[in-house]
């Protein structure tokens, strides 16, 4: 694994860890709110897992309700990677929405939402949440115990040295980044019905964090999109059923 340090507009970097073959398929990995790039291990793949602003090893920079920003981040990875899927997990689909708002999809081969909102803000149907989420906010922005609750909640049946992982990346971000991602209202119905290239939209029956219907909402938007539902499956479906999840991801990344 190669880290490197991606310069963003404003002279913020990025943190980038590229891994896997020469020749296979190129991913972009944005992963969900207060985790890392290290929560993605996809063998077979040729990954790019961005540390977004303010989480790991990415500076914290900028403005955090800015979609304007959250796409320049975007734009400055695959500006280094080349053409890529691009892949976001949880918060990662929102921050594809805002880079899609903005720059399109010129340099995009396909697109993966995984338990994932594509928006943020009271009544909007592309973040609706479940019940763990609603049960963490707002203390998990400020309460360490309240956030480790939350990342054994999210996923129920993750081995134990999985949850410690989550756990140890999540209470790395700050309390300010962790509550600047919440104070933004952004709806994406018209960035949805635009998309233009084959996507997939992943999501577990069981997910407490985000509810499957914000899944639903924006597969009936995208054109052309696959809904794939995970039966038994919570908020991570990519470690939770990891051959399937590799499986259907080899079907659309280009």
């Amino acid at each position: 694994m190669d880290l490197t340090r991606v310069t963003a507009a404003g002279g913020g970097r990025l943190a980038v860890r590229e891994s896997g073959p020469d020749g296979a398929p190129p991913v972009v990995l944005l992963h969900g709110w207060a985790q890392t790039g290290a929560v993605w291990d996809l063998p077979g793949f040729h990954t790019y897992a961005v540390d977004l602003r303010g989480h790991g090893d990415s500076d914290d920079f900028g403005d955090y309700r800015d979609s304007a920003q959250w796409a320049a981040d975007v734009e400055a990875v695959l500006d280094h990677t080349g053409p890529a899927t691009l892949v976001g997990w949880s918060y990662g689909g929102l921050v594809i929405t805002d880079y899609l708002r903005f720059h399109g999809t010129a340099n995009v081969g396909a697109l993966v939402f995984v338990s994932a909102i594509t928006e943020i803000g009271r009544g909007r149907p592309g973040g609706e949440t479940g019940p763990v989420m609603r049960a963490a906010l707002p203390g998990a922005i400020t309460d360490d115990a309240v956030l480790a609750t939350f990342c054994q909640a999210m996923a129920p049946l993750l081995p134990a040295a999985t949850v410690a992982e989550l756990t140890a990346a999540a209470t790395s971000v700050s309390h300010k980044v962790r509550g600047e991602l919440f104070r933004r209202d952004v709806g994406s119905a018209e960035v949805l019905k635009a998309v233009d290239v084959p996507t997939l939209v992943v999501h577990g029956t069981q997910d407490e964090v985000v509810a499957p219907a914000a899944a639903e909402y924006s597969a009936a938007l995208i054109p052309g999109a696959e809904l794939s539902l995970y039966p038994d499956t919570a908020h991570a479906p990519f470690l939770e059923r990891p051959e399937r999840f590799a499986a259907d991801l080899l079907r659309v990344a280009r």
